[in-house]
């Protein structure tokens, strides 16, 4: 109603006039003139401000956001009363200021601009502390991986990424400062051509010239609208991707297919790249064997020859990421002292440690195209702009995404995006690179053509590969050691094969496609954790904590009670029937023993005629269960 009210009320025919009388003019241009300074003030003393209160920790936060918030709050005229106080003649700093500098804020236009910077600068800091705090590090965790400098990060990845909530709070910002009147008026005073901005005029008119303040009332109310109608609900600070909006939805993933001859150059950050040549070698021409102590959650030692390939394995929580975080100095749960060839870098920052890594999200920058995304690290490493496109659209041409090159992240699909994100690790040179589960989001297709790409790369690579895994097949066919982390420790460190045989984890086992058993050495076999009794043919020393690995191929299932020789039978039910290859597994829960995988063929499930809650039995020879020392 208010707002119709004025449109109702409005003197059209004379809006003309009224919006070009010189006193409304006047106060127009110092409207604007005050606001602009508030804003330029707001933006240099909110921008650290709200970064202060998105990213660093510190004792009394709370309190200190809550000033800062004050201002939305308060009332205009207490506001004012405070200035005053503060900064007038008879105020705490105001004869300070006019004493040591010649200052004097109240009834000046300067104090018109303190009192809109202080009322307006709450909307800056809101909104620019909400897209900091909505911004994944990760994003700037990469960048500093792929080299760059925290000052590059700042310009290059965050400044661009919170863009949307920094214009949103900077428009919000000025229309505040345009539109305040309360503090202006109790602090700077109503003095024509000095302090009295448009509203005051409005107060003004509202006494002798009411049709008047109603056509001025318009014009300020156009402004506001104008502004939230271009902000379009960005107000809350959430840092938007921009190709979200405009861009098609990502197709499903495509079978690599060759990249174009030519692509068109798309601005500053993307640009044409030269389809099918290959990578420059002569950074990576260099051996660097990795030594590394980690203290703190991860308590361990690795070290590694050139070449070598390490598949870091083990449940969630075991200390997985944090291992790959401490290598990388970006965690303080881990520390690493850590020596690449003849260089300890311990004591480096992330962007001059040369260790390159793919996160599990990929974080791909969404305001870079795929080939500026790949060109990210070689361009921060100062390599020049031509040749870096070139090596990266040959990177991305290896890994079957080349054709993609001008996409922006949100036009790939998972597997597409996650193909760019190892281009882009991969192009910048590293000396250790690490990789945490970076073919999770493939499809098994394209997973392969991925896995022997990457394969081919670390073949010649000068350093060391971690990668972090859930997929047996990416650890025994990457990977030239296995090592096992169980709460922070190394469990297991060996070759794919003799982890494969003799796992010490009950999980690893289990990826492994292995029933484990753990359980206590006994005269002829092993007392089982979960009870029961099994049988082996070797047996340990009896006391001894085991764990008993049995291949599902070595499971027999009947129907009936088996005669013969097996030493292990026991009664169970089905449970879940599961197509792996051309095989089944079918999982058997039995009261007598723990759960129990057995593989077998989809023939013999058809004579066994076995459904889920069938009745069977199972049994497994002394002779293929193997038992390992924990």
């Amino acid at each position: 109603m208010p707002l119709i009210g004025i449109l109702v009320r409005t003197p059209w025919g004379d809006l003309g006039e009224h919006l070009g009388s010189p006193g409304v003019v006047e106060a127009l241009k110092l409207s604007l003139l005050v606001s602009l300074w508030a804003l330029g003030l707001s933006l240099v003393l909110g921008v650290p401000l709200a970064w202060l209160l998105a990213r660093v920790e510190f004792k009394g936060k709370a309190l200190v956001r809550s000033l800062v918030l004050l201002p939305m709050v308060l009332p205009p005229t207490v506001g004012g009363v405070a200035l005053l106080l503060g900064f007038g003649r008879r105020g705490l700093l105001g004869p300070w200021l006019e004493d040591s500098f010649g200052i004097t804020l109240p009834f000046h236009t300067s104090g018109a601009v303190v009192a809109a910077t202080f009322v307006a600068m709450p909307f800056l800091v809101i909104s620019l502390e909400g897209a900091l705090g909505g911004l994944k590090q990760s994003y700037e965790e990469t960048a500093a991986s792929l080299g760059a400098s925290p000052v590059r990060v700042f310009f290059t990845v965050t400044l661009p990424m919170v863009a949307p909530g920094l214009v949103a709070g900077a428009a919000l910002t000025w229309a505040r400062a345009l539109g305040e009147f309360g503090a202006t008026i109790t602090f700077a005073g109503n003095l024509p051509g000095t302090t009295q901005t448009l509203p005051l005029q409005v107060y003004l008119l509202l006494q002798d010239q009411p049709e008047a303040a109603t056509s001025v009332s318009l014009l300020l109310l156009a402004i506001a609208m104008a502004v939230l109608i271009a902000l379009r609900g960005r107000w809350t600070g959430t840092p938007i991707d921009r190709g979200a909006v405009t861009t098609p939805r990502p197709a499903p993933e495509e079978a690599p297919a060759p990249a174009p001859a030519s692509e068109p150059d798309a601005g500053p950050d993307e640009g044409p790249g030269a389809a099918g040549a290959a990578p420059a070698r002569s950074a990576q021409t260099g051996h660097w064997p990795l030594h590394a102590t980690v203290t703190g959650f991860n308590r361990l030692t690795l070290a590694a020859e050139p070449g070598t390939t390490i598949a870091v394995v083990g449940e969630n929580g075991a200390g997985k990421t944090t291992l790959l975080r401490a290598l990388l100095g970006l965690t303080p749960r881990a520390h690493a002292d850590l020596r690449l060839g003849d260089a300890d870098v311990t004591a480096l920052p992330p962007h001059k440690r040369q260790v390159a890594w793919v996160p599990q999200d990929g974080a791909l920058f969404p305001h870079l195209s795929a080939l500026a995304n790949t060109a990210y690290g070689l361009r921060a490493r100062s390599v020049p702009r031509a040749d870096a496109r070139r090596e990266a659209q040959a990177w991305l041409d290896r890994l079957g995404v080349g054709h993609l090159a001008q996409r922006r992240p949100s036009q790939l699909s998972g597997g597409q995006a996650q193909r760019v994100a190892l281009s882009r690790a991969l192009a910048a040179r590293p000396r250790l690179l690490l990789l945490d589960e970076p073919l999770a989001a493939l499809d098994q297709t394209t997973r392969a053509h991925v896995r022997h790409t990457l394969r081919t790369h670390l073949a010649g690579f000068g350093g060391v590969c971690l990668i972090v895994t859930h997929d047996p097949v990416e650890a025994v066919s990457l990977a030239d050691r296995v090592l096992v982390l169980a709460d922070g420790r190394a469990l297991q460190d060996a070759p794919p094969a003799e982890v494969s045989r003799h796992p010490r984890s009950p999980w690893v086992a289990r990826m492994l496609g292995r029933n484990a058993w753990p359980g206590i050495a006994s005269a002829d076999g092993l007392a089982l954790a979960a009870g029961g009794r099994l049988v082996v043919a070797e047996a340990l020393p009896e006391g001894d904590q085991a764990l008993a690995i049995i291949a599902p191929e070595a499971v027999s299932v009947h129907r009936d009670r088996p005669g013969g020789s097996p030493r292990n039978v026991w009664r169970g039910t089905v449970r879940e029937i599961t197509a792996v290859g051309s095989r089944l597994r079918v999982l058997i829960a039995s009261p007598d023993a723990p759960d129990l995988v057995a593989e077998i063929t989809p023939d013999a499930a058809a004579e066994l005629g076995l459904a889920d809650g069938a009745e069977v039995w199972t049994s497994v020879k002394a002779t293929e269960v193997t038992l390992v020392r924990l």
